[in-house]
């Protein structure tokens, strides 16, 4: 990168310090790249093509910079020691902080250099010390920031705990209502397809409603406050639904429940990423799914437990789901809010008083509350006051936004696909179908989420380390290869021997969720907390949780009468080539994630989607046949993006 870039108001910048495209011939596709959610500005070549050009602006050109590129590895960089101490303290004027003042200087310049605090002169031992303890001790993190997670891990574990609360039931409340016919019995299809839609109805009204409740909520009421809402309504619908006495009043019930789940499922990962650390970003939001695999294995205990209470066993296992959600309530009252909303409220001393408590050091505090309002400032500049609708279209209409909306709907539908949601909402009905007794199968379901738990914990290990993207792909075609086995291959629903039908069935189904566990379950919620810009956050979760919540809806819906009309091996051979689907699309769409930082994630997602699949077609998939296959260990892949080496996080 050798021609620095002059802006309309002849401000001297470096050109795109992040990467560049991978080969020439791609060139004129990203000569765009740099201003794709932003308005165009007006750019030139600087003279003589020198490199090390000065930077001398002011803190408004270095946002319009900020704006017009939005693809910066640290916001910060190049700027003179002088001007950002400047900047730094205008912040504290501006926004009632002078006390702290010398506090923010420093966060400011640690927030330039994060990795060079050792050579900060301004920063004292102490403080040198803690931020050296930071990077040794990443887990070491304050007590309320503990609290947040521990708040959010119980909102996970809602959720999974809501999805086996009807797989049980569903065993005892078709015959209570009537709706238990088979399909060779009259009136038998219309059973099961009243069965579905009872059990589909939450993830129907999720995304319709719940979801997008999430961006009003939230901005009225804050990360606590929607989390507090929805806590209250996945109390009482649980609960009503216990005492529901018609499949009609069931369904009503469960469409409120879905407005719950929806919230939640929108809200707390966005909590999640903007309380941590960048250290631990990550794997603090995977907490998400980790938890749930928690909540689905309690739930499928809990199923267990009550089995033998009699005609109220259904409503006990329906109904106890609503338990978690009480220390939820509880706890999210005692949490900090997210200083990241007190900012965009204006409300600056209570967003670095909410910041303090989640770091173990002011100076820490003020180095990520600074950071974040530069960044803030900067997306201001490009999205200006913009309403819902419009932020909204954005997810469509601004190509960065559009490619992260793209790459994390596919994700997040994949979940869907590869049939894992079916599975943990009817893995007793299978079970049963496959030759199992009641009792067997909710102990064979129980099986299903201890793996379940048990095998996402690897993954909090790799998915910094292995990628997201690499993780997915891996594991997709070996949960299908499963999937086949369970249905086809062995044909287990047509051997004779109950007790070997059953354990064939278990041990694919299994295999199935061992591999969904280290692979496409942590990923889900995580990727899509992540891609997005601060100010369509929360629509850009939304909209792809909405997809996932659609889908399953789908097929939640579609799943008793399929179950029934073409039986195990018809309906496993369905999800193996939903599996292979998912496999396709993340294939062609989903970007990787790892280890990068935010403004990274901009330069990421700027790359023309015909750019990027064309690079996946003549770049890694030849290396990977020649590295995989061949085993060609000196084969080396040609990067699609090249770092400046003048560029320290």
């Amino acid at each position: 990168m050798s021609n620095p870039k002059i802006n309309g108001d002849n401000t001297s910048v470096r050109s795109h310090p992040n990467s560049h495209i991978h080969s020439e011939k791609d060139t004129k596709a990203a000569e765009t790249i740099h201003h794709e959610h932003a308005p165009s500005t007006n750019t030139s070549s600087a003279p003589n093509g020198n490199d090390n050009v000065q930077i001398d602006y002011t803190p408004e050109d270095r946002d319009a910079r900020l704006a017009a590129r939005a693809t910066l590895q640290n916001a910060l960089h190049g700027i003179p020691k002088a001007q950002l101490i400047k900047e730094s303290d205008e912040f504290c004027d501006a926004h009632g902080l002078e006390e702290h003042k010398d506090t923010f200087r420093k966060g400011a310049l640690l927030a330039q250099r994060p990795g060079e605090w050792a050579a900060i002169d301004e920063l004292n031992a102490e403080e040198k010390a803690a931020i050296e303890f930071e990077h040794k001790h990443k887990w070491r993190m304050s007590t309320d920031l503990w609290w947040v997670v521990g708040a959010c891990a119980m909102g996970a574990a809602v959720q999974g705990w809501d999805q086996t609360g009807s797989n049980g039931a569903n065993l005892g409340f078709p015959q209570e209502f009537g709706i238990n016919r088979g399909l060779d019995e009259p009136g038998g299809a219309h059973d099961q397809w009243i069965l579905g839609l009872v059990n589909a109805i939450p993830y129907l009204s999720a995304p319709i409603i719940g979801c997008y409740s999430s961006d009003p909520l939230n901005n009225l009421f804050g990360r606590r406050g929607a989390i507090f809402i929805s806590a209250i309504i996945l109390i009482a619908t649980p609960l009503a639904m216990a005492f529901t006495h018609t499949w009609q009043e069931l369904l009503i019930v469960r469409i409120f429940f879905g407005i719950g789940i929806g919230l939640k499922g929108s809200t707390i990962p966005i909590f999640s990423a903007e309380v941590a650390p960048t250290v631990v970003r990550g794997a603090l939001v995977m907490m998400w799914q980790l938890w749930t695999t928690v909540g689905i294995f309690i739930g499928f205990a809990a199923n267990a437990i009550v089995r033998n209470s009699g005609d109220i066993t259904w409503r006990l296992q329906i109904g106890s789901s609503f338990i978690p959600a009480v220390p939820l309530a509880m706890m999210v009252w005692f949490c900090p809010e997210s200083p990241r909303w007190y900012m965009r409220k204006g409300r600056m001393p209570e967003a670095f008083k909410s910041m303090r408590k989640l770091r173990k050091h002011d100076v820490q505090a003020a180095r990520d509350l600074f950071y974040a309002w530069v960044q803030w400032e900067a997306e201001k500049k490009v999205i200006g006051d913009r309403s819902m609708f419009r932020r909204f279209a954005d997810l469509f209409t601004v190509p960065r936004i559009r490619r992260a909306t793209l790459a994390a709907s596919v994700l997040h539908a994949g979940q869907d696909l590869c049939g894992i949601n079916t599975i943990a909402f009817y893995s007793s009905t299978i079970f049963v179908d496959g030759g199992a007794s009641n009792v067997d199968a909710l102990y064979a379901s129980l099986g299903f989420g201890a793996l379940n738990f048990v095998f996402t914990w690897p993954a909090v290990f790799t998915i910094d380390t292995f990628g997201r993207r690499t993780l997915n792909l891996f594991f997709f075609p070996l949960m299908a290869v499963s999937l086949l086995a369970a249905g086809e291959c062995c044909m287990a629903f047509y051997i004779e021997e109950q007790r070997i039908r059953t354990g064939i069935v278990a041990l694919f189904i299994y295999i199935y969720t061992i591999f969904y566990s280290i692979g496409e379950g942590p990923i889900i919620f995580t990727y899509s907390a992540e891609v997005f810009p601060l100010a369509h956050r929360e629509l850009g979760q939304a909209f792809p949780v909405s997809i996932n919540y659609f889908v399953n809806f789908l097929l939640s819906l579609w799943f008793p009468f399929q179950l029934k009309q073409f039986g195990g091996p018809g309906t496993f051979g369905f999800y193996t080539g939903t599996n292979m689907l998912a496999f396709c699309l993340a294939f062609l769409f989903m970007r990787e994630t790892k280890q990068l930082s935010l403004e990274e994630l901009d330069q990421v997602f700027s790359v023309p989607t015909s750019v990027y699949i064309n690079y996946q077609f003549t770049k890694w998939l030849p290396w990977a046949f020649k590295r995989y296959v061949l085993f060609d260990r000196k084969k080396q892949l040609e990067p699609l993006f090249h770092k400046d080496k003048d560029i320290k996080a």
